[in-house]
């Protein structure tokens, strides 16, 4: 380990883990064995001191990434604060790459990628080998199952759930507020999206608020999704409408 970073008395830093310069680690943080964490890394508890984020074995951490940031709100924000938000959770073998941000009270499964300047918000739960691509974001409160690949600049909105190996192509924008911020009837009917289990969206699509992505689905790029898709079938346009079944040969998951 080098000298050249603060390290809280009450952390507990595992063996073989290399630490870059200008590395901060804050109270009660676990790093376990074998870990990289890279030059003016910060790690931080959450909003409680007593909470404890914990780095699986294995994994790496960019340089100037911060993981464990406790959430900012402005004060004119919709969302109320969170003072028991308990510490990050990085599974083992992550790659958390250079100027990403993760934030306190989310869970990556083993093996996930957060790309450059990417961004996790809090309690959010992504499964095993999840990609999420550069500069892209997802909101608080998403589910993210295992072997989804989210690419570059995408937008995932708060509530959302994609389950298991759904792919989001470049651009992708979610939205969960039909009446675009204006009324308080809005915070009733306010709601993510939901990709099923090997849905795809292809680059530059949106999708508005609430809509389900069904299983196996196909969202060609440009398309705004404005209702339901149904399971197997491939939707264009915009709005986007039914224009034929996906290829056979592309599904992965027929139950």
């Amino acid at each position: 380990m080098t000298t050249h970073a603060f390290i809280d008395p009450s952390a507990r830093v595992g063996k073989n883990v290399k630490l870059g310069k200008g590395v901060v680690i804050r109270a009660n943080v676990i790093i376990e064995d074998d870990c990289i964490i890279n030059d003016d890394v910060i790690i931080d508890y959450g909003t409680v001191i007593r909470s404890c984020t914990a780095i699986g074995k294995g994994s790496s951490i960019g340089v100037n990434a911060i993981v464990g940031q406790a959430p900012s709100r402005a004060r004119t924000s919709t969302l109320s604060a969170d003072p028991d938000l308990p510490g990050l959770m990085v599974g083992e073998n992550c790659q958390i790459c250079a100027g990403a941000i993760v934030y306190a009270g989310t869970v990556l499964g083993s093996g996930c990628f957060i790309a450059d300047s990417a961004q996790v918000r809090e309690h959010c739960r992504l499964g095993e080998n999840v990609i999420v691509g550069h500069a892209s974001t997802i909101e608080n409160n998403c589910i993210i199952g295992d072997r989804t690949k989210i690419q570059t600049g995408v937008y995932i909105v708060a509530g959302s759930v994609l389950e298991e190996d759904v792919f989001i192509a470049p651009m992708v924008t979610t939205t969960n507020d039909n009446f675009v911020a204006r009324t308080e009837e809005r915070f009733k009917y306010r709601k993510g999206v939901t990709v099923k289990k090997g849905g795809r969206i292809a680059g530059n699509a949106v999708i508005l608020p609430g809509v389900t992505i069904g299983q196996e689905a196909l969202v060609a790029a440009g398309s705004v999704v404005t209702k339901d898709v149904p399971a197997f079938k491939v939707v264009m346009g915009i709005p986007a409408r039914v224009v034929r079944d996906v290829p056979p040969e592309q599904i992965i998951h027929r139950d």
